[in-house]
């Protein structure tokens, strides 16, 4: 069976926006606040940071518990590694994610300036130039037959779309409307001449879900 490069639950605006301007150490995200992106998924039973008993089931919980299923590693984006830009100052910095990052995998963080891999618990993160075609090969060979899963940022994703690497995605689009940040796409159908679509609401109304698959 091949490996696919899945994007899985990338959570965007109704006007294509999945990440704010101006990035920080306090706001990951730029000046969008997560809820308004990710409110869908930290509502279900699975979500892994709940600390309490409950949360919904159906359809977006789904989606919650599909996010690890066969996946052996991770490719991200450095804006999504931290907030830090240019050249290493030092080494200090490890990931917004503590010392149990939600992965469990190999992560390999793009970036123009590498710098030596580390791990924390069960993922390890290295940091790897190169074109996306370049990178997908070192992830496929680390997840030993599994998927590899694009994690984000936007550009991280629109750049191997534009490569033709991509196999699936899933899109949670919530009902918000930013007006600026980091653009996915304007419209869903710009990615319809390579990929079957399917448009799928939320039982719970907080969210649409897309489904896109190779032709």
């Amino acid at each position: 069976m091949a490996q696919l490069l899945r994007v899985q639950n990338f959570s965007i605006s109704s006007d294509g926006i999945g990440a704010g301007e101006d990035q920080s150490l306090e706001r990951p995200f730029g000046h969008v606040a997560p809820e308004q992106l990710f409110a869908w998924a930290g509502a279900t039973a699975s979500w892994p940071m709940r600390t309490d008993p409950g949360g919904s089931r159906g359809l977006d919980d789904y989606f919650t518990r599909d996010y690890a299923r066969n996946i052996g590693a991770e490719i991200m984006g450095r804006n999504k590694f931290g907030p830090q830009r240019g050249p290493w100052h030092d080494d200090e910095w490890r990931g917004w994610w503590g010392d149990e990052p939600p992965f469990h995998t190999p992560v390999f963080v793009l970036t123009h300036h590498e710098r030596p891999s580390f791990t924390l618990s069960d993922t390890t993160f290295h940091f790897v130039g190169g074109d996306p075609a370049a990178v997908l090969e070192q992830a496929r060979e680390a997840a030993h037959g599994k998927d590899v899963r694009l994690g984000g940022g936007v550009t991280t994703i629109r750049q191997f779309l534009d490569a033709d690497l991509v196999d699936t995605l899933h899109v949670a689009v919530s009902p918000v409307t930013l007006g600026s940040g980091l653009r996915l796409w304007d419209s869903p159908e710009e990615l319809l001449d390579r990929f079957h679509l399917e448009v799928v609401p939320s039982p719970s109304g907080s969210v649409t879900h897309h489904l896109f698959w190779r032709k």
